[in-house]
């Protein structure tokens, strides 16, 4: 059998680096996704150094960017890939201290652009490898803070909040929404191919504070204290490592998954066909490509 390929995107930090070392002591060839390549350079070092294992490589990609997800999806090519076993859907933008919305080089919102349509487009941009692969597997990662917002719907009118009432919190919950409900409409076009789709549900985990210098004191307490009922990022990332390559999983799909690898509800207005259907036909707007791979939808 051929070594499996993982493409793990924000493989530089936190539960994404944590990951791509478990992926590599397995034997793995791993690929991370980074936005930034110097922080991205320095992770890839320390990955090998940790997994003990030369077979790791770095992608410099930013996923709010159609330009650098395709110019990604080529250097990885050109890195003479053929198929791709797992993509995990790790990065995400979540920057507790930003105020207003910022808008990508495409001039989307960039929690929206990085946590949702990144994710889609590069799904959709690397269906031949996935579908080249025995048994191809996309793994998107959502959070348990959704539980605190029982009632959360996608905003199918105003995504961006363009029109008023942006929080970071407002739309990255969003937008973990939406990739939950994404996960399951791609389960559904995968159904009858050898391809998989799943959702990991992030619970609490340590936070590197480092990454946030501008974080106010009351923030930072908040944040400690939190910490204390919160798990390793290596310990996060053992349920990455078991839907990317481990073979008691083959063949599952659809489901949501917690830290302990059971399955969970995503709430009914999130398993609502006619929502799902409507959140994807919002992001089908923004990504025409969402037509590639699987069945007709």
């Amino acid at each position: 059998m051929s070594r499996k390929i993982c493409l793990v995107t924000g493989g530089n930090a936190g539960i994404g680096k944590a990951a791509a070392v478990q992926l590599a002591r397995e034997g793995a060839e791993v690929f991370i996704a980074c936005r930034n390549r110097e922080r991205g350079e320095a992770a890839l070092e320390t990955i090998k150094i940790d997994s003990g294992s030369a077979a790791v490589s770095l992608v410099n990609m930013d996923l709010s960017s159609r330009e650098s997800i395709i110019r990604g999806c080529k250097s990885i090519r050109s890195a003479g890939v053929r198929h791709i076993d797992a993509l995990i859907h790790n990065a995400a933008d979540f920057d507790v201290t930003r105020k207003q919305p910022r808008m990508s080089s495409d001039g989307v919102e960039t929690v929206w652009s990085t946590n949702h349509l990144g994710p889609v487009l590069l799904t959709a941009l690397l269906d031949p490898e996935l579908s080249a692969s025995e048994q191809g597997r996309v793994i998107t990662v959502s959070s348990q803070g959704l539980m605190m917002h029982p009632q959360l719907q996608v905003n199918l009118e105003d995504p961006e909040f363009s029109r008023g009432g942006f929080t970071v919190e407002r739309a990255y919950y969003q937008s973990k929404l939406a990739q939950v409900m994404y996960t399951f409409w791609l389960a559904d076009r995968y159904s009858g191919t050898s391809k998989t789709a799943n959702c990991i549900r992030v619970t609490n985990v340590k936070v590197d504070l480092d990454r946030y210098p501008d974080l106010s004191d009351f923030k930072k307490r908040l944040y400690a204290l939190k910490s204390r009922f919160s798990i390793s990022p290596e310990e996060m990332a053992k349920i990455y490592t078991w839907l990317a390559i481990c073979p008691e999983v083959s063949g599952l799909s659809g489901k949501y998954f917690d830290e302990k690898r059971r399955t969970v509800g995503a709430g009914s207005w999130a398993e609502n066909p006619g929502n799902i259907r409507k959140v994807m036909e919002l992001t089908r707007r923004y990504v025409p490509e969402l037509s590639a791979g699987g069945k007709q939808s």
